[in-house]
């Protein structure tokens, strides 16, 4: 835990001098985690919560660019926070906790499991395959 929450000590422990340009993207960066994280995950909610769709693959809004929108966007979260944090004076060990979390999405907890409980559902193999599974994409055309 202490590896994934460094930028956050880091950012607590440091004396807020001024808000850089890079300072800026970061916090540009976390926003667009933070807008598919939360997007993505209610507009799941919201089809998951329509009978019709029991059985059906979500597809629509930004699942349509990435399989994974809200794991996309949680990484993307803690990479804006390590860059906040280094070029707020952090040491460069802060990338430790994006660096992790991005790995263990992509190859551990997240993506993986995800993928394999849903390789045998009707209609997933298509849309696995005209959908980038990680980093969003515009759609391939069929």
């Amino acid at each position: 835990m202490f590896i994934v929450a460094l930028p956050i000590i880091q950012l607590n422990n440091e004396p807020f001098s001024k808000l850089t340009l890079i300072g800026i993207v970061g916090i540009i960066i976390w926003i667009i985690g933070f807008y598919f994280e939360s997007v993505g995950d209610y507009q799941l909610k919201i089809f998951k919560a329509n009978p019709e769709n029991k059985g059906k693959i979500m597809d629509q809004g930004l699942w349509s660019y990435t399989r994974h929108p809200n794991y996309f966007g949680e990484a993307t979260m803690w990479w804006g926070l390590g860059i906040i944090s280094f070029f707020s004076g952090s040491s460069i060990l802060v990338f430790l906790s994006p660096i992790t979390i991005t790995y263990l999405l992509l190859f551990v907890s997240g993506v993986p499991m995800l993928e394999k409980s849903f390789a045998n559902r009707p209609g997933y193999k298509e849309y696995a395959e005209k959908t980038p599974v990680f980093f969003p994409w515009f759609p391939k055309k069929d």
